[in-house]
């Protein structure tokens, strides 16, 4: 059985499935990847260079489908602080383990060896120099080529058995695949327009894992507020804070956008794992919005009381002209319940301060997070509570591994989540073909 991973056009691609079987034959040392994304590249090239014999089953025409999204497009492959704040979940310490063993300074070099040069920026996210995701697939399905590791295509795994000292896969177009062992690197439900879904949870579970519930993660949230769409498409510098119970529970700042049903940009994205959590538990948390972060409250008063009195005839609304969006300013005087076409110069000092708190305090209730097809990852998963944090390998079914997205951890914006995706899947390809990383 011939695979072939291509990096070029000219190249054949990976074949799709068609009634194969391949049982009793090098089982003992032959892997089954169930998964073509980041992780299960990285797995099965680690299994692959400990010489087992390695099979990727993807349920897409192509393997790294999603991989070609990440970063909008450029490929975020880590971040340069892996502190284990950055990971969610039940137990995120239990992320601490494969990233230990493959850091992002091993990541970087594993890519600079076939041929991604990487450049770091804000925040401390590396990027390939080409700023092209594409190069990062290109790179990967070449080592997969070049190594030998099989890769079937349209092969979406329905079942899969323990037979024996080994497993039995059972592709949905027919067939079987028999292995000593099986990683599970199926990914999670986030953009199922890109393939995703929960195949690899359902497989789990008939395995006799349990299964946290899950729920979008990195995803826009929706806000009670009729104002909305008079708000839609203006963004800003600023702060977004998660409230409960009148205690702050989480702070992000960043470039944030007004939406037609809520709120967007990198640090709502970081919050909304939280927000989708309470929500879960019935809990109503709030969404604090601070649209001016870099003055203090009596700061802000002057700032206002000199651009109000400066040009005391114009009306209110339109003395922020030159601070504020324009179409921004009628709907935070509507929120702190003052007249815009009075004149600036009439605005007295408790106006101010009602506008100065709508300014650095305005709150709105989280009615609830996009779903799925906007989620850039899954929250939930397989609970590591039965899964070992050293090797990946199920504690319940010995000779099953499981890495990245399928798995209860999830990470912020900002490479987290490519960087858990290249390490848990690097720990469990190692360990699955018998080595492991010192």
């Amino acid at each position: 059985m011939a695979t072939k991973s291509s990096r070029v056009e000219n190249q054949r691609p990976e074949r799709t499935v068609s009634g194969n079987s391949r049982l009793g034959k090098h089982t003992g040392r032959r892997i089954i990847v169930v998964g073509g994304g980041a992780a299960g590249m990285m797995a099965a090239l680690a299994a692959r260079e400990q010489g087992a014999a390695v099979t990727i089953l993807e349920k897409n025409q192509r393997v790294g489908k999603k991989l070609l999204v990440t970063g909008n497009g450029r490929c975020n492959l880590t971040n340069m602080d892996l502190d284990i704040a950055h990971y969610h979940g039940r137990e995120p310490r239990f992320a601490r383990g494969a990233l230990s063993r493959f850091d992002n300074r091993r990541t970087i070099a594993y890519f600079a060896e076939l041929g991604i040069v990487h450049k770091v920026e804000d925040g401390g996210k590396v990027f390939p120099v080409s700023n092209q995701a594409s190069s990062v697939l290109d790179v990967l399905r070449y080592e997969l080529e070049r190594t030998g590791v099989e890769v079937i295509c349209e092969a979406e795994v329905k079942d899969i058995k323990r037979t024996g000292d080994g497993f039995t896969v059972y592709p949905a177009g027919g067939g079987m695949f028999g292995a000593g062992r099986v990683i599970i690197a199926a990914g999670g439900r986030a953009a199922p327009q890109l393939g995703a879904g929960d195949g690899g949870h359902v497989l789990a579970r008939k395995l006799g894992h349990t299964i946290v519930e899950p729920f979008p993660a990195l995803v826009q949230l929706k806000l009670a507020a009729g104002f909305l769409p008079r708000l839609k498409g203006i963004k800003f510098d600023g702060d977004v804070e998660i409230i409960l119970h009148g205690q702050s529970l989480r702070r992000a700042t960043g470039e944030i956008l007004f939406t037609e049903y809520g709120i967007s940009g990198p640090p709502v994205f970081d919050l909304s794992r939280l927000a989708g959590e309470l929500l879960k538990q019935n809990e109503r948390p709030l969404l604090k919005i601070v649209l001016i972060n870099n003055l203090s409250r009596p700061e802000l008063d002057q700032l206002l009381a000199g651009r109000f009195q400066s040009r005391p005839q114009k009306p209110l609304d339109f003395s922020f002209v030159g601070f504020l969006n324009k179409r921004l300013a009628p709907v935070l005087l509507t929120a702190a319940g003052v007249g815009g076409n009075k004149p600036a110069g009439l605005a007295t000092a408790a106006e101010r301060k009602k506008i100065a708190a709508i300014l650095q305090d305005w709150r709105f209730e989280i009615s609830g997070t996009r779903g799925w097809q906007s989620a850039q990852v899954t929250a939930g998963g397989v609970d590591v509570a039965e899964v070992d944090p050293r090797t990946m390998e199920s504690k319940i079914v010995p000779g099953l591994y499981f890495a990245g997205e399928v798995l209860d951890i999830d990470g912020d914006c900002g490479g987290y989540n490519l960087q858990w995706a290249w390490s848990s899947g690097r720990v469990a390809g190692e360990n699955a073909a018998g080595q492991s990383s010192p």
